[in-house]
């Protein structure tokens, strides 16, 4: 049994390798939240090229696993992100909301894997619980010495995700955290995912130039109201 689930999880993470993930996700005050937007957007996503989905919450997890055989990354968000969300943990927080991914049939479970302090559960708990479920665990770490952590605790994948979203991590650059997908790369032995702050293509060649496993893009495709702001910033700083 144990052969074939590691067996089962090295063919997701081998889909993955050098693929586009698209992260189709919006929030309940959004527009774009509603089931039908969020199912035609992973359709359109999809129908371009998108090797693997990342989705946040139950409902949108469990519509992509009835209509695509492409892996999906799972995770969980809170309805409204808090003010404080450089301090605390609001990605897939609680072994609760693993269980709710699990259910809903993620095949890779994305959760906070920085040092941040917990309310629910231990990191230590979320990393075994997907593990025990036969899942692939993805750890959103912001620096190499939490990537490292979590390598030890026995994650599956790292991903950049909440490089610059910490306090241990300020954001110094509008560009993708290159330094630390290199850092992670030549100090870890875990594929590693770049993710965060990506709008080029050019970014995205970079990216597995310096060993990235796969490259995850969210509001450069997904988020109109970011993509149009850019464009109306533009204009207003001519």
């Amino acid at each position: 049994m144990a052969n074939l689930e590691y067996n089962k999880k090295m063919e997701v993470i081998n889909q993955l390798k050098n693929k586009i993930v698209v992260s189709v996700q919006a929030m309940p005050s959004e527009p774009l939240y509603q089931e039908d937007c969020m199912i035609a957007m992973m359709k359109s996503v999809v129908k371009g090229g998108a090797g693997a989905l990342r989705l946040a919450g139950a409902r949108d997890v469990q519509n992509a696993k009835k209509l695509f055989s492409i892996p999906v990354i799972g995770l969980t968000k809170p309805d409204v992100i808090p003010e404080n969300w450089k301090e605390i943990v609001y990605i897939t927080p609680s072994v609760k909301d693993v269980t709710l991914l699990v259910k809903a049939g993620a095949d890779v479970i994305a959760f906070d894997g920085t040092s941040r302090p917990r309310e629910h559960c231990t990191l230590e708990d979320i990393i075994k619980y997907i593990k025990i479920n036969g899942r692939i665990s993805m750890a959103d770490i912001s620096t190499l010495e939490e990537g490292i952590n979590c390598q030890k605790l026995g994650v599956d994948m790292l991903s950049t995700t909440l490089s610059g979203y910490t306090q241990h991590s300020p954001e110094h650059s509008e560009e993708p955290d290159f330094e630390l997908l290199e850092q992670l790369v030549k100090n870890t032995k875990l594929p590693i995912v770049l993710e965060g702050r990506i709008w080029e293509p050019k970014e995205v060649d970079k990216a597995f130039e310096l060993g990235a496993h796969c490259v995850v893009i969210g509001s450069a495709i997904t988020r109109p109201q970011l993509i149009t702001k850019r464009f109306v910033h533009r204009e207003l700083t001519k």
